[in-house]
């Protein structure tokens, strides 16, 4: 049977849904040539079947005020997914076969053509096999978990992978999807905004019909960049890189030539674009997000918990603290807190520097009785006046910094906001936690985990911080001992080695079932 394929796309790709506004938010005035038009606009082909089969309903039920927005939305949705749901727009000057194949050809070495669709590495046994991980600057922690990973192939298996870190977002979509880094930063800025769009696009049919309509316009630049990668392995460390590539790959009949992993990088809350039932695996970080993915549909089989993916260099031992304490400027004898701000140095964090100034500072005996380490990041500004200011306890100040193990290693406990991989790595060097802010949404289920653990404490008023401190520095070190053996037992310093390790085993399954089925 010959590959069918849409030849034509509509010359506005906005022009559906703004006629699906129109119909939806000016329903008073339907107009029938309107309703014809957005029906049009619906058809897909599906070779399989007969080529021109449409069924659609659209209907709405206006009276004066009563009008019905729910089923409003609930019909602009179906619209959506039924327009997006066969085949993407993007795909248009792309081949579908109609076999099980969906037009993906095998050259005589087994091969994918490049000319049919997103070829692999699979037939180059002797070659390097290619792992792609896609992420998105939208915060630190999804970046430092791919290099986490990379690393770990690298140390592991050496030059038996070659492993890519690509921003999906950034790199290969056009404006204005490409500036998702730019737009999270701005709504996290704007804490109101982000706590809105996370819940508002929680429910399956709102984020499932957004992505469907999404991949009609990004879909063939995806594509393409998977294309330039040619992977065995595709790991999504994102919740947003998950659906798109994952229908590229169901498009392109790839779902059981490559290896689709998810790695999600929050400890507990999180929101459910993390979950697609298509996924051959989804490590998980502690099984309450287990727990959400099976709800989602995720079966037991395709789930592992390992941990978060941390830095290979975490597992590793180190120094003593008086050495590290040394070799970073500090006072070799005196306890220490670290005090962080991220990686943009955000937060209150010259206030709560100040009061730890006056609460670690014995008056009676006019002595200190703990340090500070602040790591500022590339907050510059913070950097130099923190280190303009005449200090009463011995006070190091650095700016952005890479060795963090080192930093952590020389410092009895850690004040921080409730990043994952920041209480990922603070638990595998056994810190104690305060946490003195969340991002609404994916970091809110943080502090429980945290507290409820008896891995540290919340709090946002710098004073009270300073309270803690001194009083962990002081009368109550035992609670400090106990908190940091309770961090060390919840922590899974090896998540990141098993990761790699399954992966690495389910490309060996595959291979050989390929080996089989072709003798």
């Amino acid at each position: 049977m010959q590959p069918s394929t849409v030849g034509q796309e509509p010359a506005n790709p906005f022009g559906f849904v703004s006629q699906l506004g129109s119909l939806v938010f000016n329903s008073s005035r339907l107009n029938p040539d309107v309703l014809s038009t957005c029906l049009s606009n619906c058809l897909y082909f599906d070779a399989k079947k007969k080529p021109m089969v449409v069924s659609a309903s659209l209907s709405l039920s206006t009276k004066g005020a009563a009008f019905n927005i729910r089923s409003a939305i609930n019909q602009f949705n179906t619209a959506i997914r039924f327009h997006c749901e066969r085949i993407p727009l993007g795909f248009a000057s792309v081949r579908v076969d109609s076999e099980e194949s969906n037009g993906c050809k095998d050259d005589v070495n087994g091969v994918l053509d490049d000319s049919e669709g997103v070829p692999t590495n699979a037939g180059a046994s002797n070659s390097p096999k290619r792992v792609l991980i896609l992420m998105s600057d939208t915060g630190g922690g999804h970046r430092a978990s791919a290099e986490a990973i990379k690393a770990a192939f690298a140390e592991e298996f050496g030059d038996e992978y070659q492993v890519s870190v690509t921003d999906l977002w950034t790199d290969h979509t056009p404006w204005p999807f490409n500036q998702l880094p730019k737009s999270y930063n701005f709504l996290v800025k704007h804490g109101t905004l982000w706590k809105m769009t996370y819940y508002a696009t929680a429910p399956r049919v709102i984020h499932r019909t957004n992505f469907a309509a999404t991949s009609t316009f990004i879909a063939r630049e995806v594509a393409k960049g998977l294309m330039k990668y040619q992977p065995d392995i595709i790991i999504s460390v994102h919740p947003l890189m998950q659906h798109v590539p994952l229908r590229i790959l169901r498009a392109k009949g790839l779902l059981k030539k490559i290896v689709f992993a998810t790695v999600v990088t929050d400890l507990s809350t999180c929101h459910p674009t993390w979950f697609h039932k298509l996924v051959t695996r989804i490590y998980c970080p502690s099984e309450e997000v287990a727990k959400r993915a099976v709800r989602a549909g995720i079966q037991r089989p395709q789930i592992k918990v390992y941990g978060l993916p941390v830095r290979p260099s975490f597992v590793k031992p180190v120094p003593p603290k008086d050495e590290l304490r040394k070799e970073l400027g500090m006072d070799e004898h005196l306890p220490a807190v670290l005090l962080m701000g991220g990686g943009e140095g955000m937060g209150p964090i010259e206030a709560t520097a100040r009061a730890l100034g006056d609460a670690l500072f014995d008056e009676v005996n006019g002595e200190p009785i703990g340090q500070i380490l602040v790591i500022c990041g590339r907050n510059k500004k913070l950097t130099s006046k923190l280190q303009s200011i005449n200090w009463k306890i011995p006070v190091e100040v650095k700016g952005f910094v890479t060795k963090m193990e080192d930093c952590m290693g020389a410092c009895d406990c850690i004040i921080t906001k409730a990043g994952p991989g920041t209480i990922a790595e603070a638990m595998i060097r056994g810190l104690p936690i305060i946490l003195n802010d969340y991002i609404a949404g994916q970091e809110a289920g943080n502090v429980p985990y945290v507290v409820e653990n008896g891995c540290g404490k919340f709090s946002k008023s710098p004073k009270e911080i300073a309270k803690i401190v001194f009083e962990w520095f002081g009368p109550k070190q035992h609670e400090l001992l106990t908190m940091s053996e309770n961090a060390l037992r919840l922590s899974k310093p090896d998540a990141v080695f098993k990761i790699v390790h399954d992966l690495h085993a389910l490309v060996r399954q595959r291979k050989l079932v390929a080996q089989y089925c072709t003798t």
